[in-house]
């Protein structure tokens, strides 16, 4: 019998500002050593029950409490956030702001130094651990200046030094490009099975922490527990559709083909599921879908060619010779690792950075000579983080204020940025300060600044990040709105499922250069150019190889096409 580690017991908390509880009559038991994914839509009360595990509740963050929570053998009431954290070690979705440390080897001996270990002891604990991460040849090295998968793994290393019994990972895949979000879940596997360590996942992405096994998903939603099942039992069920939270593709491909899923075995693992006569009728529902591919002849709103930029510190070139045309009206994927040059490509068509060499056309007129002001009123740009975009205290007041710099008419501006804040699922937020907000609402605070002032061209840098399914959906449904009535539409993106989904055109850049520009199934169904570009293979190619589908790449591109026709229903 397993020993009961985190139990809730009736408990019910809400924040001093809110005039609701976000926690209601919560009843809930992790044991030692389980593996727990924690999932729901934005506010459902996943990340508030996260804080009443490593105590920021009712510590950092103060409110009424009723029922109790115990951490092993201590109350969350009576036990002071310091003790709290011996038991729960915590990583966090903004990895650079839980650095301490100038050097990784200074950080992840952070908590030995705090507790007056001896330097001998000290070596030997950073040594074991950054090995057991990957990261024992970067101990000198800055954290800052790793990619977002090795600051990951840093995190972990300075929590996991502590070696306290319970880890809690927020939204680990929040900032990593494909690759490094499977690695980090291959990670976080290998560490609980060496360390028997309790885990707890709270993570939007489901089907990638699904590549390994875990013991329970828990689905929270309007500050309840909807859900409490292991992954293979909750798939079977619509529960995760009904909550707008996004199941895996594959599991969808077998719903549209009217498996019964009550009858398929390892559901939650895609290389081992399995059915009787599982391959016919994939394959039978495959032969009654018509593929068609449509070829849009659009004209060339911006051309790049051979553009060159290299950053003064180093003489490695960050975009080497590109050379591409962003048409009139497309919607397109700008994909590739960390640091391939994605982020720096759109700051050099924006003017934030001047490239070396080479040239830029916007509709045949050379757009090097246009100010920076004068690109932003031809390409709106949405930058990764929205810290960076913020200038005012209130939604309303900063999604307004590009058109009021304009001088547009008060009643213009209150009619443009109301129907923009409904969109963006603001409206009900207008009046607040963003000071109030999550990280995935200022986001679409920033896209509404941007998408307010009307551009022909928007580039965004991973716009769904941060985001449930429910909201990312309505962001993308508005998107696709802009980009019929002609506005060209660049994603910047990590999210493989965005990019099948919602574009017909993918840019990989590997190392500053384009290595492909294709759609988005050729290159999520070639290997080699998913390994080069750390990008993340499709499920629906993975699962169509495991049954021995005759055709994997065409079975992928035929889904593509009925899922997109199903939901434009």
């Amino acid at each position: 019998m397993k020993k009961p580690l985190i139990i809730f017991d009736d408990f019910t908390f809400q924040y001093h500002s809110q005039a609701e509880p976000t926690l209601h009559n919560i009843d809930l038991t992790i044991y030692e050593g389980e593996k727990v994914l924690v999932v729901g839509p934005s506010g459902s009360g996943k990340s508030t029950f996260a804080q009443c595990i490593n105590g920021l509740i009712p510590y950092s963050y103060e409110g009424k409490i009723s029922g109790s929570v115990k951490i092993g053998d201590k109350d969350l009431a009576k036990t002071s956030l310091f003790d709290l954290s011996f038991d729960v070690g915590t990583v966090l979705q903004d990895t650079d702001g839980q650095f301490i440390g100038l050097t990784v080897g200074e950080d992840v001996a952070f908590a030995l130094e705090n507790d007056g270990v001896s330097q001998i002891k000290m070596h030997e604990e950073v040594n074991h651990w950054t090995k057991i991460v990957g990261l024992n040849d970067f101990l000198h090295h800055r954290p800052q200046d790793l990619s977002g998968g090795q600051k990951q793994r840093v995190s972990m290393a300075g929590v996991l030094i502590d070696e306290a019994p319970i880890l809690l990972f927020d939204e680990p895949l929040a900032n990593l490009d494909p690759k490094a979000g499977k690695e980090t879940i291959a990670l976080i596997e290998e560490i609980h099975q060496k360390t028997k360590t309790t885990i707890l996942i709270i993570e939007h992405r489901l089907e990638d922490v699904l590549y390994r096994s875990v013991d329970r998903v828990i689905v929270f939603n309007e500050g309840r527990v909807v859900a409490d099942l292991p992954a293979d039992d909750l798939l079977k069920t619509e529960i995760l559709t009904e909550q707008g939270i996004r199941e895996p593709l594959y599991i969808t491909a077998m719903k549209y083909a009217g498996v019964d899923l009550e009858t398929v075995e390892q559901l939650s693992n895609i290389e081992k599921v399995q059915a009787p006569n599982l391959k016919e009728q994939m394959e039978k529902w495959m032969t009654k879908q018509t593929r068609f591919s449509e070829q849009k002849n659009l004209p060339a709103l911006l051309e790049l060619e051979k553009v060159t930029y290299q950053y003064n510190r180093n003489n490695q070139s960050v975009l080497n010779e590109v050379s591409v045309a962003f048409n009139r009206g497309e919607m397109l994927s700008i994909v590739g690792k960390n640091g391939a040059g994605k982020s720096t490509l759109s700051k050099a068509i924006c003017g934030f950075v001047t490239p070396q060499s080479g040239k830029m056309s916007w509709l045949g007129i050379d757009f090097t000579l246009f100010s920076i002001k004068e690109r932003a009123d031809k390409i709106g740009f949405v930058m990764q983080n929205p810290n960076q975009m913020i200038s005012k205290k209130m939604i309303f007041e900063e999604v307004a204020l590009g058109l009021t710099l304009k001088g547009v008419s008060e009643a213009e501006i209150n009619e443009r940025v109301e129907k923009v804040l409904k969109i963006c699922g603001l409206h009900s937020f207008r009046h607040w300060p963003i000071s109030a907000l999550s990280f995935g609402q200022k986001k679409r605070v920033t896209i509404a600044a941007i998408l307010v002032l009307e551009p022909e061209m928007i580039i965004l840098d991973e716009p769904t990040a941060g985001q449930d399914f429910k909201h990312y959906t309505e962001m993308m449904t508005f998107l696709e709105e802009l980009n019929q009535m002609g506005v060209t539409i660049a994603m910047i993106t990590h999210d493989m499922h965005l990019m099948l989904e919602y574009t017909d055109r993918a840019l990989v850049l590997y190392e500053g250069k384009i290595i492909a520009d294709t759609t988005p199934v050729k290159v999520l169904t070639d290997s080699e150019l998913v390994e080069r570009a750390s990008l993340k293979e499709t499920s629906l190619f993975t699962f169509a190889q495991h049954l021995g589908l005759e055709d994997p790449f065409l079975f992928t591109e035929n889904f593509m096409t009925y899922d997109q026709e199903v939901r434009l229903k």
